[in-house]
Order: structure tokens, then C-alpha cells, then sequence
């Protein structure tokens, strides 16, 4: 395992409980679309975040890190961030990377700040010519929540294979779009999940249930991606 010193460049409010960091290593890093680094609290105590851009902007590592007093795991991070000038992260980890040999049509399911761990495939994909359908369902719990709304709505008219479906899980009067669980509505939009990739970042729970359903949906397990996938 090799640290990574970075420079803390940029840290900015997605919403009020989500802030998006722009950390710049001494040199490049070389990862693939949906793996994760680990920040250096101390020599023992390292906590994981998806990496949020694609590979191909290797000289820049994003996260997006949705934190509040009520979560000192990830608040404790941010405000080690904003403290420092410099910080240390070691990578990349994890095994729920993009399987780029497969031609199969590719389903991203996001939960809340799981949205960073899919932004990062997104990213990948769209900048790699492909003709496989590519959906994306992001569930939060309030408009306000999805914070790269407009952003991915631009991006599927732009990209005719990519489809974006938000979901709200206690939606506004105005809201007109999907509400309820983000699972749930893959469940009701396919018939079957067999021909698909799925790649999932969220809550275990949220995680969890999904195998279970998507299952009985006829999805392969081996064509299902998720680094909770390695606790659960």
C-alpha cells in the first residue's frame, strides 16, 4: 500500500450536507471507474470514499462526501480536510470497477451520496464509444438532495443511449417524476434483468435489498457490481 500525498484544492457545498473535495496528488493516479481511495486519519485510521470522476482525469481525484455532526465517520473527514493544506490518501481500492469487456446494457443504481461511486462510471462510459444502452437511477430523499439533477438531465439529451431516471423518496407537490424507493423502480420499469450489468453504491440495506429482488428479476450475480457487495 503506497500513500498518495494530495493538495486539498477545492472544497465546495453540493447541498447543505454534502460537499464536494478536489484533492490534486503530487502525480497522476491511475485507477479504473468505480474504485475508491482511503483518507488518512492516522497510520491505522484510513476511511473509504468512492472516487467520483472518471480515470481519464487521472491528475485530480473527486469525492463527494455527505456529512453531519450526526455522522462523525465522515464529518470527522471533512473537517480533517478543511484543516489541512495537505492530506494523505492511499488506492485505489476495490473490485466494483467498470467490466469494460462486456457489450452488455448497463444499469447504475445510486443512493444518496452513492451518486459519487456511479458519477465516476457514468464518466468512463460516456467518454468511451459504446452503443449498449446505459441507465442511471438515482434515488434521494428530496429534490433538493439530487444535487447533479440538471447536469444529468443535459447529459441524457445529449447522449442518446444514456437514460437518467430520478427518483424522490418523498417528494414536493411539484414533483413529477418517479417517487418511492430507487430499487423499486427498476423492479416496475424491466421485465427482466437478465440481459444487464448492475452496478449499485448506497446503504447495505438499500444494497441488499436489491440483490435479493433483482434476483428473483432473473440478473445474473455475476453481472452484479457493488463494494457493499464485499460486506454483505
Amino acid at each position: 500500500m503506497t500513500d498518495i500525498v494530495c493538495k486539498v484544492s477545492k472544497i465546495e457545498a453540493l447541498t447543505p450536507f454534502v460537499q464536494r473535495i478536489i484533492l490534486t496528488p503530487e502525480k497522476p493516479v491511475s485507477f479504473k471507474a468505480g474504485q475508491y481511495i482511503r483518507v488518512a486519519m492516522s497510520e491505522t485510521d484510513r476511511r473509504p470514499f468512492s472516487i467520483a470522476n472518471g480515470p481519464q482525469d487521472s491528475d485530480f481525484i473527486e469525492l463527494h462526501i455527505g456529512a453531519t455532526e450526526q455522522n462523525p465517520y465522515a464529518w470527522e473527514v471533512l473537517k480533517h480536510l478543511e484543516a489541512q493544506d495537505k492530506c494523505i490518501i492511499d488506492g485505489p481500492h476495490g473490485n466494483a470497477f467498470w467490466r469494460q469487456d462486456s457489450d452488455k446494457p448497463i444499469i447504475l443504481l445510486a443512493g444518496g451520496t452513492g451518486y459519487s461511486y456511479t458519477s465516476s462510471l457514468l464518466n468512463a462510459m460516456l467518454a468511451t464509444p459504446g452503443k449498449q444502452p446505459l441507465f442511471l437511477y438515482w434515488g434521494t430523499r428530496t429534490e433538493e438532495d439530487m444535487y447533479h439533477l440538471a447536469e444529468l438531465q443535459a447529459l441524457a439529451a445529449k447522449h442518446s443511449r444514456f437514460n437518467f431516471v430520478p427518483v424522490i423518496e418523498t417528494p414536493s407537490e411539484n414533483w413529477s417524476g418517479k417517487s418511492g424507493l430507487v430499487h423499486e423502480a427498476i423492479m416496475q420499469d424491466f421485465t427482466s434483468l437478465e440481459p444487464y450489468q448492475v452496478y449499485v453504491a448506497g446503504r447495505f440495506e438499500m444494497a441488499g435489498k436489491a440483490r435479493e429482488d433483482f434476483s428473483e428479476k432473473g440478473l445474473v450475480k455475476e453481472h452484479l457490481f457493488g463494494d457493499a457487495f464485499e460486506f454483505i
